[in-house]
């Protein structure tokens, strides 16, 4: 049997399938359902797959507890799942503590992300028992101080010089230089840094990251003991796409600098914060076109002269979800969506189309 469950905003259905139901016979069922004028994109979640997920991590990475980064896909029916399958949860918010309370998720097994926190998800945190937090700044310490003084710190190392795309992704995370300052503060403030947190996104290709990141992080923890801090955690963050290779190819790069680095006799917890790699092999969203025009690819440049023989023809189709919608992530990241048609078809285009979102 394969469970598989249709997504929006404002519904959530989950049902049993036969194992070899195919995905686009539940799309082609859930779009005959809707009418015309009810029509809007939606989600298919083959439920299996984040088990699955579950299985291959264990077996490449049992060393390293996952703690599901929960922004990326805050569904009621991933997070119940990857409670029961023991999972930790990351969550930035009130509603997403909230839901990994509601299924019995121990305040232990929860950290509260974010580099800047609103005083009042601070304290709802300390109100609950949430005590770890990440923390990159001294400001941000300050009012952790105020709100929650019982809290344990991960310190946030920015890596640096990884990725192709670094100039258009935010820059979180603090110097080494400024770690020292960062203990110092802690140490005045009577707070306990418990662990370091770094973060090596999934296009960066090259396995020095990892090799400057966990040697980055050994520094960390050598000065937090020279101050007194008993360091326990080690969080090498997300960065894991879903693929199984890619999921080897990032245990080949850091198993072994946690074997010299941080080898178990230290005692320290290694964890990570997977998101995509959970929900985007088990997630499909099905899109309708809405419009379609014929223009010429260098009308651009005559927009009013006719078009002559010599002039290729590019279709551009507008569909029903864009970047305000559910392909808000391509604000941040460059990763390139690959589309798939729902019915097959014998015909086969030969010029340029152009896919654009519902409010172009």
């Amino acid at each position: 049997m394969r469970m598989k469950a249709t997504l929006n905003e404002l519904l959530c259905s989950v049902e049993l399938l036969e194992g070899d139901t195919a995905l686009r016979d539940v799309i082609n069922k859930h779009s005959s359902d809707q009418t015309q004028a009810q029509k809007s994109a939606f989600f298919v979640a083959d439920l299996g797959a984040i088990i699955w997920q579950q299985i291959r991590w264990k077996t490449h990475m049992d060393h390293v507890r996952p703690f599901y980064e929960m922004k990326c896909n805050s569904s009621a029916v991933v997070v119940e799942i990857l409670a029961a399958l023991g999972t930790g949860f990351v969550c930035s918010s009130k509603n997403e503590l909230e839901l990994a309370k509601s299924f019995g998720v121990p305040a232990q097994d929860v950290i509260l992300g974010g580099a800047c926190k609103q005083l009042s998800l601070i304290k709802y945190a300390a109100k609950h028992g949430v005590r770890l937090l990440v923390c990159d700044n001294e400001a941000e310490m300050r009012k952790i101080s105020r709100c929650h003084p019982n809290a344990r710190l991960l310190i946030q190392v920015y890596t640096a010089g990884c990725c192709e795309h670094e100039e258009t992704a935010m820059p979180f995370g603090c110097t080494l230089k400024d770690c020292r300052h960062l203990l110092e503060c802690a140490k005045e403030l009577g707070l306990n840094v418990t662990g370091v947190k770094f973060h090596v996104p999934s296009c960066c290709a090259e396995p020095e990251a990892f090799t400057h990141a966990v040697s980055d992080a050994r520094c960390v923890f050598d000065m937090g003991a020279e101050l007194g801090f008993a360091m326990s955690i080690l969080d090498v963050g997300g960065g894991f796409d879903g693929i199984e290779a890619q999921l080897e190819k990032v245990n080949r790069a850091l198993k072994p600098m946690l074997d010299v680095y941080f080898p178990q006799s230290t005692g320290v917890s290694v964890i990570a914060e997977p998101g995509a790699y959970y929900v985007s092999a088990a997630f499909s969203l099905a899109v309708s076109i809405i419009s379609k025009k014929m223009t010429a690819q260098d009308a651009k440049h005559h927009a009013h002269d006719a078009l002559s023989g010599n002039d290729e023809p590019e279709f551009t189709y507008c569909l029903n979800d864009g970047v305000f919608g559910s392909f808000s992530y391509k604000l941040l990241e460059e990763s390139v969506p690959v589309p798939s048609l729902l019915k097959e078809t014998q015909w086969r285009c030969a010029v340029g189309c152009l896919a654009v979102g519902d409010l172009c």
